[in-house]
């Protein structure tokens, strides 16, 4: 990667570890489930009235709104609203790369390295460390909750490979038009409609101001913005190359949640945080080595590994 791209990949990794940060926000302006809708329908009408409509099967695409955008924003948002702390949400959430890798071998018959099976290992390690320390805090549904987002996530992204998108941002554009409706449903239908009008009334407000800002900040600069820089950098390079920098989303979200909210995590907190990174880490497959062919003028070409 060129220093520029390595940048922008470090941009994105900054602009994905503050989402969460936007989340905790939102999260003092909107109930749960209509701050996951909210986020959703600020794309979702633009994107129908502007963005060409991928040219991928309907029972994918749906599949990749209904796993990425529903069920994980869903959960995720629910257990940070009862209490998951927001810099380790950031990193449980990683949880989604093992489990994609589990279910593609599951549902996809796609074979696992002995490298991945390792970096797995070492992830649900690292995730069970959490669940002891969060166990003994009496915090474990918070994280089962951003757990089952986390798989969500991963069912999301075995939707998306399937479609395979000849643009990749539209995908994700109109992933965004499925979620609202089921989001808003499970919202008036848990959260009530007096608590979501009452939120709604308040956005108008100067005191709403920050969960307006919170909501502009999930669809904008997150999911536009990253989002776009993101499929870019892997159109460009392999999958192998780009992927380790998402990594750095956690370390973002938990230096945040420190200095913003004076998040501490404990001390097996962090080991198990660098067990899971470093399992991912492991477990993602390495760029394939493709032959080129370089020429070597009269005497031939020879070919060399890139």
């Amino acid at each position: 990667m060129t220093a520029r791209d390595r940048l922008l990949a470090a941009v994105v990794a900054v602009l994905w570890g503050a989402n969460f940060l936007a989340i905790h926000v939102g999260l003092e302006h909107y109930p749960p489930l209509l701050l996951a809708a909210l986020r959703f329908a600020v794309l979702a009408i633009p994107t129908v009235l502007l963005v060409p409509r991928p040219r991928v099967p309907l029972r994918w695409l749906i599949g990749y709104g209904l796993g990425f955008g529903t069920v994980q924003f869903l959960f995720l948002f629910v257990a940070m609203d009862v209490g998951m702390p927001t810099g380790l949400a950031s990193l449980v959430l990683q949880a989604s790369a093992p489990f994609t890798v589990l279910l593609g071998a599951v549902l996809l018959r796609e074979r696992m390295s002995a490298r991945q099976v390792v970096g797995i290992t070492l992830a649900v390690v690292g995730l069970l460390a959490i669940a002891v320390a969060q166990a003994q805090a009496a915090a474990l549904i918070p994280l089962v909750l951003t757990l089952i987002g986390a798989l969500g996530w991963a069912f999301g992204n075995l939707a998306a490979r399937l479609a395979d998108p000849p643009n990749p941002l539209h995908l994700t554009l109109w992933m965004s038009v499925v979620p609202p409706l089921p989001l808003l449903a499970a919202s008036l239908l848990t959260e009530g409609p007096v608590a979501d009008w009452a939120a709604l009334r308040g956005a108008v407000t100067l005191q709403g101001v920050p969960g307006v800002l919170s909501i502009a900040y999930l669809a904008i600069l997150a999911t536009v913005l990253g989002s776009g820089i993101w499929t870019t950098l892997m159109r460009r390079y392999p999958a192998g190359v780009v992927a380790p920098y998402s990594l750095l989303v956690p370390v973002v979200g938990i230096a945040l949640a420190a200095a913003a909210l004076g998040e501490r995590p404990s001390a097996v907190e962090l080991v198990a945080g660098v067990v899971i990174v470093g399992g991912v880490l492991l477990g993602t497959p390495r760029p394939v080595s493709t032959p080129v062919t370089v020429d070597v003028g009269e005497s031939g070409s020879t070919p060399a590994r890139t």
